[in-house]
């Protein structure tokens, strides 16, 4: 068992039924923190329920779609109610569409751009009047796709570079206010239920993509960025700032 240095925190971890959050949960989860996980429609509840119940901590599932104006409220809402605190936030909560471009549509636009970047941006908002003025952290979960700019990604990229400008102003504007810092994470390709239903033109778009990988010619492992996401939450980087730690196996480079 990994050294318990986020005993007792409470961590918010949006998005993290299964795939790249789930893990997040798994990680903090594992280090002491009582995690709060997070799932959007009422049919992924007992999945959901049974990932609570597995963490060596005190979590809770709440059902709350970030992607509506309501659900960022009705996430800290449950949170305070049973913990009073937030200690870590994790914005992970996102969706993509693969399309080429003259076939996304205006559907695809609210569908992203109201969950990605307005979900975020929510959420994080409300959270604000909670987060632990001692050492609190707000994690954003970006993506290469918002700098790499791959194909077939106009509205994704477009959103999670929006979470991405976010990450820069937070981490200059609310430090001062609330005693927090704000950092970012960007995962390449990972290998996740959602990637895996990308579609077979997509993942022939971006498979020459994933094998110029400097460290490995492979997809990513979700264990592999929710240990980025768990390094900026312990106690020893409350001098980390406005980072974008790339988590990618050097597939993007800034």
């Amino acid at each position: 068992m990994p050294e318990q240095t986020l005993q007792n925190k409470v961590a918010l971890v949006s998005g993290s039924g299964s795939g790249i959050g789930a893990e997040i949960a798994r990680e903090l989860a594992s280090r002491g923190a009582n995690v709060v996980l997070n799932y959007p429609f009422a049919e992924l509840c007992e999945e959901a329920d049974k990932l609570a119940a597995s963490l060596p901590t005190k979590c809770i599932a709440v059902e709350a779609d970030l992607s509506t104006i309501d659900g960022p409220s009705k996430l800290v809402g449950a949170t305070v109610k049973e913990f009073g605190r937030i200690d870590i936030l994790v914005n992970n909560a996102a969706l993509a569409v693969n399309k080429p471009f003259e076939e996304q549509t205006l559907d695809d636009w609210d569908l992203l751009v109201n969950l990605n970047g307005r979900g975020t941006f929510l959420l994080t908002q409300k959270a604000l009047p909670h987060l632990s003025a001692e050492g609190g952290r707000i994690i954003n979960i970006v993506s290469i796709s918002a700098r790499e700019a791959p194909p077939m990604q106009t509205i994704y990229a477009g959103s999670k570079g929006m979470v991405d400008a976010f990450t820069k102003v937070w981490a200059k504007e609310l430090p001062p206010k609330y005693g927090v810092t704000v950092n970012a994470v960007s995962p390449g390709p990972t290998m996740t239920e959602g990637f895996a239903q990308a579609g077979e033109v997509f993942m022939a778009k971006v498979r020459p993509i994933i094998e110029k990988t400097p460290v490995g010619g492979r997809l990513g492992k979700t264990e592999e960025i929710a240990y980025a996401v768990a390094f900026l939450c312990e106690p020893r980087a409350s001098w980390i700032n406005g980072t974008h730690l790339m988590a990618n196996g050097g597939l993007y480079i800034d």
